[in-house]
């Protein structure tokens, strides 16, 4: 059965029902539960368990701390291109957007990779928009072959792609594939991605499964906070990781939470979600999964970030630039988003150990030499 079969059987309005009728009783049956299961994933999400989140919180640092230790990893994203073929109404890459438009070439890449390099990242992210007659399967393989000596860990967050090119990109080297279904809710969906491959949404719903089948180490998915009801989009992610874990046992998984933020010609979020429903969301899914990696941008405030740190999250990005060449090569090209929390790795890093964890992240090798 595939994931479209399993989705197919659930109604958006009823699933959002059932939310939102969530008891008291019901939240304190999932925190006491052993085993949680997706119906416990609702209440925990609930609005009704909104009272019990220093309870969450707890529960999701031991957890965390049981399955991860204390430890965090910092990353940094580099993006590789602002070309894209899609009209999505979120998004500052846009197509319709009249901006300068950039992909880095190789020379830009070294570049980039040596500032980044110069501050010890040994785990890196490389994005693009989604244009696939200007940032393809080669574009990637040659970029991977240019940098895979410089990381030890490199992965990808770029348009969808077949399982043939998957498994060329994870046979040179690529550990883990980001991609972000959005919004599970499909009769709006082309309304925020109007033009382009992207409106497809059966096509990236089946991301996936094409990820898997490839063998690529590890898959992340997510939703975009802001554009629909964030509880009931949060559960159909949550489904999307159970069908995932099962089918591919072998698989590692990671879970983003990304709020919508300010950029080039974007609409307005849908919904607000505020911190503490973010937190709850955070703590929720640790709850429901003692496996699956929780990861937190710069997107979200320097305040929101620091309190965070003990709360479930195994991964943070860092002294993060959105724009390619935003390192050292074009600091003024288009943003993605504007960040909000814009300190240094360094100061990160400082933070997590003040903090009491230990940062996964430096080549120590090349940063003592």
């Amino acid at each position: 059965m595939s994931f479209k079969d399993i989705y197919n059987k659930q109604n958006w309005e009823e699933v959002k029902k059932t939310i939102y009728s969530k008891t008291t009783q019901d939240v304190e049956i999932a925190l006491a539960s052993g085993k949680r299961t997706l119906e416990d994933f609702k209440a925990l999400i609930s609005p009704a368990a909104l009272p019990y989140l220093e309870l969450m919180a707890q529960i999701s640092n031991q957890l965390t701390k049981k399955r991860f230790g204390k430890t965090i990893q910092l990353y940094a994203p580099i993006y590789l291109s602002n070309e894209c073929n899609n009209v999505c109404t979120y998004c500052g890459f846009s197509f319709d957007n009249k901006v300068k438009r950039k992909t880095l070439s190789e020379k830009e890449i070294i570049t980039e990779v040596e500032e980044i390099k110069k501050h010890g990242f040994n785990h890196i992210l490389l994005v693009t928009g989604e244009a696939n007659q200007i940032v393809h399967v080669d574009y990637f393989l040659k970029t991977i072959e240019l940098i895979k000596s410089q990381f030890a860990n490199i992965s990808i967050e770029v348009q969808p792609m077949e399982t043939s090119e998957y498994k060329e990109l994870h046979d040179a080297g690529v550990y883990s594939v980001l991609i972000y279904q959005e919004t599970y809710h499909q009769e709006v969906y082309k309304t925020y991605h109007l033009k382009g491959k992207k409106s497809n949404f059966d096509y990236r719903l089946e991301t996936p499964d094409r990820i898997g089948n490839a063998g690529i180490h590890k898959i992340g998915i997510g939703i975009l906070l802001g554009l629909e009801d964030w509880r009931t989009d949060s559960f159909f992610c949550a489904l999307h990781l159970d069908y995932l874990q099962k089918k591919y046992w072998q698989t590692k998984y990671s879970i983003s939470f990304p709020r919508m933020r300010p950029a080039e010609g974007i609409i307005e979020p849908n919904v607000i979600v505020t911190d503490k429903e973010l937190l709850q969301l955070i703590c929720a899914y640790r709850l429901l999964n003692e496996e699956v990696e929780l990861s937190i941008s710069t997107r979200e405030s320097e305040k929101f970030r620091n309190n965070i740190i003990p709360l479930g999250v195994t991964s943070m990005s860092a002294g993060s630039k959105t724009n390619p060449g935003g390192y050292a090569v074009d600091t003024g090209s288009l943003e993605q988003f504007e960040m909000a929390d814009e300190r240094s790795a360094e100061e990160i890093a400082e933070l997590i150990t003040n903090s009491g964890y230990e940062v996964i992240w430096k080549d120590w090798d090349h940063v003592l030499s």
